[in-house]
């Protein structure tokens, strides 16, 4: 007979383990889907696991995946240990994304590469606007932030839609939906030329350091995680709940609308109805997976970013379907949930004593 017993104290090895035998299994699993679908399973891992790493080019196109990825995550890092539930990073995302682009289509012929400044801001104040939004109405309303942050996704969506089919749309784009593109002034800088990595990697890395220190470094960060683990304790410390609300629901949504600035002044150029790019729902796998520390973060958002553009890969490659992304990503999010309850709970076989 299996079953589940209890641990005495939860188990710190399996803490750090459960993330690694979580993606085991998913590979185990994703040997399986590749059988069932009749394709050679170590030509589909290799999509996914090898050609990501292999190059230059390819690591440069691993790094635009990854670096939104971690922005966003880091902020919902930030939400999660702070006990507000921000699902809705995907409209902090594509608010940010509009606002960036709104900037940058004011350039003009004597613009200086320093309006990139002024679009990372509007990005980012872009992205806090949206999420302040949730904090309104949590802090003013009770309302529940997961249904408010989540249905504010598709108005940001729907807000969008309306900006390039409508007033934003170009008029010399052949009528589709779609800005002008936006003048070479405006785009972030690349890190090497013929590559589309740029500075967005070295902002991203610099917010991971932040968090870090602001997490574990700062009393400010102290206080605010101890109101999601224990908000009575911080209501007696003299903590404040609302102020954990604020600040941790702006600088979410901050991270995630600067990871739209990059996006939209990066690789896109441009804004079209598919900016949404899911990045702010994935992230909340990352952030799990990297155990909601800034520096796992970093790694799972290289892990996740291998499953998009391994997805890609075996769309081209092996005529899979490109759904096959979500796929892996959900399956790493399920197995990394039955994993940690290794943490709590060890498993026994036997009949269970009288």
């Amino acid at each position: 007979m299996l079953r589940l017993e209890a641990r005495a104290q939860p188990s710190r090895a399996l803490s750090i383990a459960s993330p690694l035998l979580a993606l085991a299994v998913t590979v185990l699993i994703g040997i399986g889907l590749f059988v069932m679908l009749g394709k050679d399973p170590l030509r589909g891992l290799q999509m996914f696991f090898v050609e990501p790493l292999k190059s230059g080019y390819a690591l440069s196109e691993l790094s635009v995946k990854a670096t939104p990825l971690v922005l966003i995550a880091l902020g919902l890092a930030l939400c999660f240990r702070a006990n507000v539930w921000n699902i809705g990073a995907e409209g902090q995302f594509v608010i940010g994304a509009a606002a960036a682009g709104w900037v940058a289509m004011q350039a003009g012929p004597g613009t200086t590469r320093w309006i990139v400044v002024a679009i990372l801001v509007a990005g980012v104040l872009g992205g806090m606007l949206w999420a302040a939004i949730v904090a309104l109405l949590r802090d003013r309303f009770n309302a529940n932030e997961i249904l408010v942050s989540l249905m504010l996704v598709y108005v940001a969506d729907m807000l969008l839609s309306y900006l390039v089919y409508g007033p934003w749309k170009d008029p010399k784009g052949y009528n589709f939906p779609q800005t002008i593109t936006f003048d070479a002034a405006t785009k972030i800088p690349r890190l090497l030329p013929n590559l589309r990595a740029n500075v967005g990697v070295l902002v991203a890395l610099a917010a991971v350091a932040g968090m870090w220190v602001f997490m574990f470094r700062m009393y400010r960060g102290f206080a605010l995680q101890v109101g999601g683990l224990a908000p009575l304790a911080a209501r007696y410390a003299g903590f404040s709940s609302r102020s954990a609300l604020w600040t941790a629901m702006l600088v979410s949504g901050g991270l995630a609308g600067l990871a739209g600035a990059l996006e939209a002044a990066g690789p896109l150029g441009q804004l079209t109805p598919y900016v949404p790019a899911g990045y702010g729902f994935a992230a909340i796998i990352v952030a799990f997976v990297g155990r909601l520390h800034p520096v796992g973060i970093v790694f799972s958002a290289i892990l996740m970013s291998m499953f998009y553009i391994g997805g890609e890969l075996a769309q081209s490659r092996l005529g899979l379907p490109k759904s096959l992304t979500g796929v892996f990503q959900g399956l790493l999010l399920f197995t990394l949930l039955a994993c940690d309850t290794l943490i709590n709970y060890r498993v026994r076989f036997g009949r269970r004593k009288g």
